[in-house]
């Protein structure tokens, strides 16, 4: 079964995805790079050219690989099962989203919720989007794109995440 992601569409995306895609604007370049040394008179300058190169496209395509593989797992989905419907899962992740003050962007009562958990005013905050179907809840918490990837923004996903898994859990019937 294909892993479940979060949507992200638009500017969201394109903030989402920048760091995969400067890593990837500079593998391009390195390829370039080794590209013109084919043209340049053979010798050690051209080697040396080529060898930077290389090394330039290894690491950034290694990096950009890394960053690519690590915000695709980030978006997907972890699975809650309980034994309450739709209805009692939204309304109680509505009320913890609400008591952790998170901004809800987002709510269609029994099918999703999205909602915004900010730390400052000055951050977006981490993204936390969420589906019910019958007695599943499935919960995706992204960091915020505008401060990066950092020990403490997944972090704060994982305590959003325990967050709704103990609403959930406490509200079962």
């Amino acid at each position: 079964m294909a892993a479940q992601r979060m949507e992200l569409v638009g500017i969201e995306r394109f903030r989402y995805f920048v760091p995969t895609t400067i890593c990837a604007y500079l593998a391009g370049i390195c390829l370039l790079l080794i590209i013109t040394s084919a043209f340049l008179a053979p010798g050690p300058g051209a080697l040396a050219v080529t060898a930077a190169g290389i090394f330039g496209l290894a690491l950034t395509g290694g990096l950009g690989a890394a960053f690519w593989h690590a915000q695709r797992r980030d978006l997907e989905y972890t699975r809650l099962v309980t034994t309450a419907d739709a209805a009692a899962n939204f309304a109680a992740v509505r009320t913890a989203a609400e008591s952790a003050g998170w901004r809800i962007v987002c709510a269609e009562p029994g099918l999703r919720l999205v909602a915004q958990a900010s730390a400052s005013v000055f951050a977006a905050g981490e993204r936390v989007a969420v589906r019910f179907r019958q007695t599943e809840v499935w919960v995706a918490c992204i960091c915020d794109p505008s401060v990066g990837f950092s020990l403490v923004g997944r972090r704060h996903c994982v305590l959003h995440r325990d967050l709704l898994r103990r609403a959930v859990a406490a509200h079962a019937p």
